[in-house]
């Protein structure tokens, strides 16, 4: 199938650039200008993923941001022309998967959407293959994992993980008991092709925790080994 990429960008040029050289590497493209009209075209197209400026009018894209997390678990890559590590900080802590400063090269854009397809893609077919591993629903406590629909609840409630949220916990889990440290979790989650470092593992973590556990100060299930990584237990 033909994978929908949604842009929100509201400098006009920069939108048209990059919906034409999407539109010729075979990908959908819907476009939004603002931060209002962003939401609508996420709830009504269902995009693969959604390429996102920070700096809109009407919402910015830290807000966009936020409210697409809680709705729905499509990849999101930020774009800003800001370079304080604050900011890609929040947007991390936000829900984004990825985060892109400008002016970046259109063959990196490319490569951080094909990325982001990719991994989810990779989680779908680790989901329908069946592996022992990998039980199609992992159980801890009050916290459901469930691998083939990608989703994670508590109780009654679906928790609102993003895809790389997710594919950080369900890694943790189907090797639970064993400690990965954050660089090692840095080459398996996100690639050796991810521009970020392990500051990125630590927002995840944290933001993972507050979804996850009943204390985030005093996890039982995402537990740091100081000095050595993190750990999933049951």
């Amino acid at each position: 199938m033909v994978s929908k990429i949604l842009v929100v960008e509201d400098d006009r040029t920069l939108l048209d650039v990059l919906k034409y050289n999407l539109l010729k590497e075979g990908y959908v493209v819907v476009t939004a200008a603002d931060g209002i009209r962003a939401l609508e075209m996420a709830r009504a197209e269902k995009p693969d993923v959604i390429v996102l400026d920070v700096m809109l009018p009407e919402l910015d894209g830290f807000e966009v941001c936020r409210i697409l997390r809680k709705e729905m678990i499509v990849p999101i890559l930020m774009l800003t022309a800001r370079v304080e590590e604050i900011d890609r900080v929040v947007g991390l802590e936000l829900g984004a998967d990825d985060y892109l400063t400008k002016p970046f090269g259109l063959r990196e854009l490319l490569a951080r959407i094909r990325a982001l397809l990719r991994r989810v893609e990779m989680m779908k077919e680790e989901a329908l293959s069946g592996d022992e591993a990998a039980p199609p629903i992992l159980k801890a406590a009050d916290l459901e994992l469930d691998f083939a629909r990608h989703r994670v609840s508590r109780g009654e409630s679906v928790l609102g993980l993003s895809p790389r949220e997710f594919e950080l916990l369900a890694f943790l889990a189907k090797n639970r008991g064993r400690v990965f440290s954050r660089d090692l979790l840095l080459e398996k989650v996100w690639g050796y092709d991810y521009a970020g470092n392990t500051r990125t593992v630590d927002v995840h973590v944290r933001w993972l925790r507050q979804k996850i556990e009943d204390n985030p100060s005093h996890p039982r299930h995402l537990l740091t080994v100081r000095g050595a990584g993190y750990k999933f237990e049951v």
